[in-house]
C-alpha cells in the first residue's frame, strides 16, 4: 500500500490551530485581518493585503506566520512560502529555546517524542514544511538533510518524515 501524504501546511495548521500558542498575545486587530484574509482568499490582492496588515501588527506571531505560509503555499508561490517557513523555524526555535540553526538541534533539546507537546511539534512541522519546500524547489540535498534531522529528532516518525524520505528515494526512478 502506498504511503499516505499529508502536506506540511495542513499538518502545521492541525498542530497549532487547537493550541494556545496561536491565540496567545495576538492583537484582536491582527486576528481580524487573518479572518478577513481567509474570507477573501479567492481575491489574491485583498487576502494578501490583510495578511500583510496582520503581519505589521504582529510580525512574529505564529498565527500570522502560518497564515502567510499557507497562503503562499496554496497559491503555488513556493519561494515565498519557503521564506515564511524559515521564519517559522526561527520562531519555533525561540519558543523551544533551541539553537537558531536547525542543524544544531539535538534530540534531547526538547521533548520531540511527545506528540502532545505543541511547541516541539511546531518546530518539527516547521522543519518538515521547510524540507518539503526545499524538495519542491529542486534543492533536494537540503531537503534530504532536513528530513534526516527530522528522523533524528523524531525517530518514531510521528510526523511522517519517512514519507518525504521515500519521495526523495524514488526521485529519478521510472514509475512502475
Amino acid at each position: 500500500m502506498p504511503d499516505t501524504f499529508v502536506s506540511p501546511q495542513v499538518e502545521i495548521n492541525e498542530a497549532l490551530v487547537t493550541g494556545a500558542l496561536l491565540g496567545r498575545g495576538l492583537p484582536s486587530e491582527a486576528e481580524h485581518h487573518l479572518w478577513e484574509a481567509g474570507l477573501s482568499y479567492h481575491l489574491d490582492d485583498i487576502a494578501e493585503r490583510h495578511l500583510r496588515e496582520a503581519e505589521a501588527l504582529a510580525p512574529d506571531h505564529a498565527a500570522v506566520l502560518i497564515g502567510l505560509y499557507r497562503f503562499y503555499f496554496y497559491k503555488g508561490r513556493l519561494a515565498e512560502a519557503l521564506a515564511v517557513a524559515r521564519r517559522c523555524l526561527l520562531k519555533a526555535a525561540q519558543e523551544n529555546n533551541l539553537p537558531a540553526d536547525w542543524r544544531a538541534v539535538r534530540a534531547g533539546d526538547a521533548e520531540f517524542g511527545r506528540y502532545e507537546n505543541i511547541l516541539p511539534r511546531f518546530f518539527l512541522f516547521s522543519l518538515k514544511g521547510y524540507a518539503y519546500l526545499q524538495m519542491r524547489l529542486g534543492e533536494t540535498d537540503e531537503g534530504r538533510l532536513a528530513v534526516q534531522k527530522l528522523l533524528e529528532l523524531d525517530p518514531t516518525d510521528k510526523i511522517g518524515a519517512k514519507v518525504l524520505l521515500g519521495v526523495l528515494e524514488r526521485m529519478g526512478r521510472d514509475d512502475e
